[in-house]
């Protein structure tokens, strides 16, 4: 899980959303109708799309009443992103209406965690290849892993686990804010947040 030695300051653009229950299968769809309305969003695999805070119910995915999609995206992006507000989106037959957009700065945090970070089968080869990757960028932190998680795309099934980095200096968190980890951040993969509560891992 290769890490560019590159850091390039990134910010996140969070639009209001709503709409539809959606399958949890939704990631690649949502992505591929973002870069249909701002196709530029293609051109960079830096860009990142965070998973939707959702709940579970029989209808589906419900977005709760003040859902925000949060995309996060290089500085330069931070005027052109905001063409994506007040559009219409279509995700597997879902209709989803963004509304006002803003953009926010990246502040550090000692402990970060990603839901899904796409990596070897193999909780102990997946944990030596995430301690190397960061070594080879001088992010130093302790590491916990979580679940075993995954995510269906047309290309086939996205496995990984949950990873929580704690004990992190500023400039490392904000570093591995802006770096990610592994593969698929268009599909919310390997985004690190600030995270609170060590122990509820997911």
């Amino acid at each position: 899980m290769p890490m560019s030695n590159v850091t390039v300051e990134m910010i996140e653009a969070v639009f209001d959303i709503s709409g539809e229950p959606l399958t949890s299968t939704y990631p690649e769809p949502l992505w591929h109708e973002l870069v249909k309305h701002l196709p530029v969003l293609s051109n960079n695999d830096a860009i990142g799309v965070l998973r939707l805070r959702t709940a579970n119910s029989n209808a589906g995915m419900l977005l709760p009443k003040r859902a925000k999609l949060v995309l996060r995206i290089p500085s330069d992006f931070a005027t052109p992103i905001m063409q994506l507000a007040h559009q219409d989106l279509e995700v597997k037959g879902a209709r989803l209406q963004l509304g006002q957009g803003k953009i926010r700065q990246l502040t550090p945090s000692p402990t970060l965690h990603a839901h899904l970070v796409s990596g070897h089968a193999d909780e102990i080869t997946f944990m030596q290849e995430v301690a190397e990757s960061l070594l080879a960028v001088g992010v130093v932190g302790k590491l916990i892993c979580g679940m075993r998680n995954s995510l269906e795309t047309l290309d086939g099934t996205i496995h990984g686990y949950s990873l929580v980095i704690h004990d992190l200096k500023p400039e490392a968190s904000l570093r591995l804010q802006y770096l990610g980890l592994g593969s698929n951040r268009r599909y919310g993969c390997g985004i690190f947040i600030p995270y609170k509560a060590i122990s509820d891992l997911d």
